[in-house]
């Protein structure tokens, strides 16, 4: 399998580009912008994440050999434009928010300029980086904050395809996640990892108590013990008398987990395991788990909810052309203008407005800035310029600059902008 990422794309981002070059307008310099043009049902705000898997597919972007072999036997596009994606390389400009941004309906989150060739086909690619990892990460924000401070797992791989569950794991950890179970998220993007146990692993033994030794046996007391693949209250008793009072943790993944939680938790105390921390899963969602914030839950792992479309619904975003030069070189600006699509023409600015730290409006400008446009917070960075990539957007240094920084976004909203409840964005978009 190939490395490149040039046909992750759709077949009509090939095709344009071959009629664009029949007809001369190929190299027109271009402006798209991709935004949402709402927030889903309604959430407060959006977390803008993917920036930095996005930079590393936009250098894959390349038209190998057996690319070029397969395009040309399926008679995609004509021999002109093998030619042209022969030496397809990015040389534009990438402008847009910091990854962990906040974003709400309208945001310019990203602005990529270039000629309209080698801009138009790279519509797919961000797209799907970018409307995945953003709902995954808005998933998440809710997630932390219904938490209220204690440790979340993200622990989604088996849920979704191979590659999804990676980028899941670097999207819930930018949000706020303290780990996932995902190895490979570990060893590409810094994530800290974390396990527990199979309820195939206690199956396996001739008794509960044979696996809780073997497992602590080989990792110790401070491990985590799955307590509920039969009767909860007896493998706690056994729990506790394989490892002693220092047992790490247990888990539970099924039943009423409120009640359970407590009856658990007084066992584990009259037992003397007072400092065996109670992690529990079981289709977690924000909601299931603001409803245990008053339970003496330790961790919570959380799988479905926060990798798929029934925690995580797509962030709606659209690329769009909203400039481009005509053939005297003035720029021009257009936009879309169908019933319930419509979108501001032209490259645009965002700030955010504070007020003694707290977030009061989004201001985007259209078109030239205002004299008192360099009030509030900037939202839009460069990310890439001629091509190259700046450097702090990648790896896990990337992640963790993304990480702290949708922690200070976050911080800015206002008290009710973090609710969880259904209601209006957290601050108001003003467009000038």
């Amino acid at each position: 399998m190939s490395d490149s990422t040039a046909l992750f794309t759709d077949r009509y981002e090939l095709t344009m580009i071959d009629a664009a070059l029949r007809d001369g307008h190929a190299e027109r310099r271009c402006v798209f912008e991709v935004f949402s043009r709402r927030l889903h049902a309604g959430r407060r705000y959006g977390v803008f994440a993917g920036v930095g898997r996005l930079i590393d597919a936009i250098e894959q972007f390349r038209f190998t050999e057996d690319i070029l072999t397969w395009l040309t036997a399926e008679r995609v596009v004509s021999p002109a434009a093998i030619d042209y994606l022969s030496t397809y390389r990015f040389t534009g400009d990438v402008r847009g928010y910091r990854e962990g941004e906040l974003f709400f309906a309208g945001s310019p989150v990203l602005e990529i300029e270039g000629t309209f060739a080698e801009a138009v086909i790279l519509e797919t690619l961000v797209l799907s980086i970018l409307n995945y990892d953003s709902a995954v990460a808005t998933a998440a924000s809710r997630m932390v904050t219904a938490a209220e401070g204690k440790p979340l797992i993200e622990m989604g791989s088996r849920r979704t395809s191979e590659a999804s569950g990676v980028a899941a794991a670097r999207a819930a950890f930018i949000a706020g996640f303290d780990a996932t179970s995902n190895l490979e998220a570990g060893r590409t993007w810094g994530v800290p990892t974390r396990g527990t146990a199979a309820h195939s692993f206690t199956l396996l033994h001739d008794s509960e108590e044979a696996a809780f030794r073997s497992q602590v046996d080989a990792f110790g007391a401070d491990t985590t013990l799955l307590i509920d693949t039969f009767d909860i209250p007896t493998a706690v008793e056994t729990a506790v008398r394989v490892a002693g009072g220092k047992l790490g943790a247990v888990r539970i993944d099924s039943g009423d987990l409120p009640s359970l939680v407590r009856s658990v938790r007084a066992q584990l105390d009259a037992l003397g395991a007072t400092e065996t921390q109670i992690i529990v899963t079981n289709d977690l969602n924000e909601n299931t788990i603001a409803a245990l914030r008053g339970s003496p839950v330790d961790a919570f792992g959380v799988g479905t909810a926060v990798v798929t479309g029934s925690g995580a619904p797509a962030a709606g975003m659209v690329y769009k052309l909203v400039e481009h030069q005509d053939d005297a070189g003035d720029w021009v600006a257009v936009s879309k203008r169908s019933s319930e699509k419509q979108n501001p023409a032209g490259r645009k600015d965002a700030r955010r407005h504070l007020v003694d730290g707290v977030a009061t409006e989004e201001i985007v400008d259209l078109g030239p800035k205002d004299s008192d446009a360099t009030s509030g917070r900037a939202l839009i960075h460069p990310i890439v310029t001629n091509g190259v990539a700046r450097d702090e957007y990648r790896g896990t240094s990337g992640v963790h600059l993304a990480r702290d920084h949708h922690a200070q976004a976050l911080a800015e909203l206002p008290e009710e902008g973090r609710r969880l409840s259904p209601g209006d964005p957290a601050i108001p978009t003003v467009f000038h």
